[in-house]
Formats: structure tokens, sequence, C-alpha cells
């Protein structure tokens, strides 16, 4: 049996090893990509922030006209058995909810029973070579305008991350009319003159939970923090760039389509924000926030 064979899932309703899980080569997940998703760290066996990702996931069946097919209660008494299943511990949890099986054809069908699928798996600490910069490339946004739902037909923002490494980058910052959306599979902030600053949400880009509690960081702690546009000239003379995500946390960007941003080094700013940030994880892990 292979690795990625291993451990348990749960679908429809079932806890099984991950080798027998199967659905329908019909299935609007695998046809048309026709579902949503989210995923959520694990920390301690602790679901972190589950609230908010459970109101994203709202939000996102809502977005293609499906009821979730789980109350919130029911979410969580499933992600923790299915942590515990799996061991406890530090983990990363993929959930995922599509429309189910029909003939292919474009309409919606009716009555189809949605496909709920949820996996976890062990998650480890973001490496240290990270947590010292990383290069970042500026790549027009030819998405759709629906980038707040959390879809799962992500191969626009795959193509757009690959022009990014075949440009020696690591993560694609995104342009729509001269403004920043957000990267590949992250949101973005930037740092100038003291000023913490990234894209308001909008349809434009994925409300981030990490972003959200970023924000929420500063405001508690003095810093100015800004939602508001940010120009690609902004994004190119920032003093600092990060970008945060659920499993990358806050990444700093030190280089940008080749050239430095600020000195080259991770910013003042962004060392203040992880403390901060790695501070609120140790308090979640001992029940001091939630």
């Amino acid at each position: 049996m292979s690795d990625i064979d291993n451990g348990i899932v749960y679908l429809n309703g079932e806890f099984l090893p991950a080798g027998e899980a199967k659905i329908s080569v019909l299935d609007r997940g695998f046809i048309f990509g026709d579902g949503v998703y989210e995923v959520i760290p694990v920390y301690g066996g602790h679901l972190f922030r589950l609230p908010h990702h459970l109101q994203r996931l709202d939000h996102s069946l809502e977005g293609i006209h499906m009821a979730n097919p789980l109350a919130h209660n029911h979410w969580q008494a499933v992600l923790e058995q299915l942590v515990e299943l799996n061991g406890g511990g530090d983990q990363s949890l993929y959930l995922q909810v599509t429309r189910g099986v029909a003939k292919r054809d474009h309409g919606f069908p009716p009555d189809t029973e949605p496909t709920v699928f949820a996996m976890s798996n062990p998650i480890s600490a973001v490496p240290e070579s990270l947590r010292e910069g990383i290069a970042a490339a500026t790549v027009e946004d030819f998405r759709w305008k629906l980038c707040h739902i959390k879809a799962i037909a992500l191969l626009p923002n795959i193509l757009l991350r690959q022009q990014a490494v075949e440009a020696g980058a690591e993560e694609a910052i995104m342009l729509r009319d001269g403004f920043v959306t957000e990267g590949a599979a992250s949101n973005v902030f930037i740092v100038n003159n003291g000023v913490v600053l990234t894209p308001p949400k909008s349809n434009l880009l994925l409300p981030g939970v990490t972003r959200d509690l970023v924000v929420e960081l500063c405001q508690q702690n003095g810093l100015p923090c800004v939602e508001g546009a940010i120009s690609e000239m902004q994004l190119k003379e920032a003093d600092e760039i990060w970008l945060t995500s659920s499993s990358r946390e806050i990444i700093p960007v030190t280089r940008l389509d080749g050239l430095p941003v600020g000195d080259g080094r991770p910013g003042r700013g962004w060392q203040q924000l992880i403390a901060l940030y790695q501070q609120y994880k140790q308090a979640f892990r001992e029940g001091r926030v939630t």
C-alpha cells in the first residue's frame, strides 16, 4: 500500500481507510469541479478557528447554490473523530463537498445527494527556510470573478503558480487592473512606513481565515492596519511583503520579480507579527483562546 492510501478518511457518513474510499466517476466534483473545500489546521488535537472555517464553508456553498449537508456541530463531531482516528496531535484537515453523482449535464441536477469527504494528514512546522523569506513574482489575474468561493476548480491558480515557478519564484502575487488581489494560494499584506495594508474582502479574493487573524492581531496590539487597495507601484515599493495561509502561516517575501523587497531580509513588522501569531497558537493549544 502506498503512503497516499494511509490514514482514515470520512466519506458520506463512514470512516474508512483511505485506500478503500471510492466515489463514482460521475460525481460532479470529478466531472465539473462542482464543489467547495476547506483546509483547517489542528494543533494539539484542537481544530484551529473552526467556527471561522465553517462560516466560510457556508458562504462558499451558498455561492454555488448548495445547502450545507451537515450542521456545524455535526461537522465538529466528525472532524474531531477523524483527528482522533488519525492519532491526534498536529494535523491538517481537508474537507470537500460536491454536488454529488448525476448524469453529465451543465444544469443543476434535481434531488442529488452531495458527496461529503474529509481527510487528515500530519502537519509539520513551517520550514525555517521559508521564515528566511521567499521569492514571489507578479502575474496577471485572469481568473473568474467569484474568487471568494473556495471552489475545488483550482486550475487557474495552478497555472498562475506554475508561471511564478518558471520565473524562479515560489508564489505568484496576482494583479487585476493594476491592483493586488491575492497570491495563488495565499493572501497578501504589505508594510509601508510602519502601516500594514491588505486588500479588502471582495469577490476578487478568498477571505482567508489566517488573513483575518493577522488583522485582529494588528488591531489588538496597536499596529496600524488598513484594509485597502494596493496598487502595483505600492507593492513594488513596499518595505515588507507578507503572504498568509493556514498551512504556511505568515511568510515574508524578500524578493519580488527578481528584485529585493526592502533590504532583502524579513522585516521588523513580520518579526513582530510572527511572534504574536506563535503566542496566539500556544494560547490556543492551552485552551486560553478559541
